[in-house]
């Protein structure tokens, strides 16, 4: 079994920032990758940025990047995403999720909030 939590979500205004923290816990040994969601209301979970612990490849959808900047430490089983220069249009409920042989498994999602 393997548990995520996420961390760090919240209300800011346009412009500003927040870091959204998410730790794996369990049988972690085989972490492969780890990757950030979101979804909207009314729209459907969409992958933000994703981070490879077997290449150190990182990926990030084209509306995030040069804003938002994804790291990990394979060791920790843990991940985190720094938002910048936030938008309204990126408020949703962001996941985070853990691909562990080829099975993903997901957290509860925190709310993020961009007040324009």
């Amino acid at each position: 079994q393997v548990q995520l939590r996420e961390s760090g979500g919240g209300l800011v205004q346009a412009g500003g920032s927040l870091r959204l923290s998410c730790a794996a816990s369990g049988s972690t040994a085989r972490l492969s990758s780890m990757g950030w969601y979101r979804q909207a209301p009314g729209k459907e979970r969409e992958l933000v940025a994703r981070i490879s612990y077997d290449d150190g490849r990182n990926y990030y959808a084209d509306f995030v990047k040069g804003r938002f900047t994804i790291s990990g430490d394979n060791s920790k089983s843990t991940m985190a995403l720094q938002m910048n220069s936030l938008k309204p249009e990126d408020t949703a409920v962001y996941y985070c999720s853990a691909r562990i042989v080829a099975y993903d498994y997901w957290g509860p999602g925190t709310q993020v909030t961009v007040s324009s």
